[in-house]
């Protein structure tokens, strides 16, 4: 079983340079500690932060600035393009209609990244 995830989470996306904590808004929430998160706090600067610096090749400002320096990657400021919710979820645990997220839910960002959980936030609410 996974662990259900919260608020203040700790993401990390594979191309960016730092980690990011997922802010979860507390409409309509279970709260414990902090709000349960669902597949829906996918929004990004709302709830998913910029993860430092991108080196996806993917990313226009890192394309222009790496060719700009001859071919040398040239990291450039991560900003998340996030065109789907989280998947797959946890269909059996519903929070405000929407499946809730466990900590092997994977998110995809435009520019190619894989962003996943790191640390979920809590460690005493488990969901299948």
């Amino acid at each position: 079983m996974g662990m259900c995830v919260c608020g203040g989470a700790l993401l990390s996306c594979s191309f960016g340079m730092a980690p990011s904590s997922l802010t979860v808004l507390p409409a309509n929430r279970v709260i414990n500690s902090m709000p349960v998160a669902t597949i829906m706090d996918n929004i990004p600067m709302v709830n998913i932060l910029p993860f430092g610096m991108c080196s996806s090749m993917a990313n226009p400002q890192v394309a222009a600035a790496t060719a700009a320096a001859l071919g040398v990657l040239t990291p450039m400021p991560c900003i998340p393009v996030i065109p789907a919710p989280w998947v797959p979820g946890s269909p059996t645990v519903l929070i405000a209609n929407y499946p809730a997220l466990n900590n092997s839910c994977k998110l995809m960002c435009a520019w190619a990244g894989v962003i996943q959980i790191s640390n979920p936030g809590t460690t005493n609410i488990q969901v299948p």
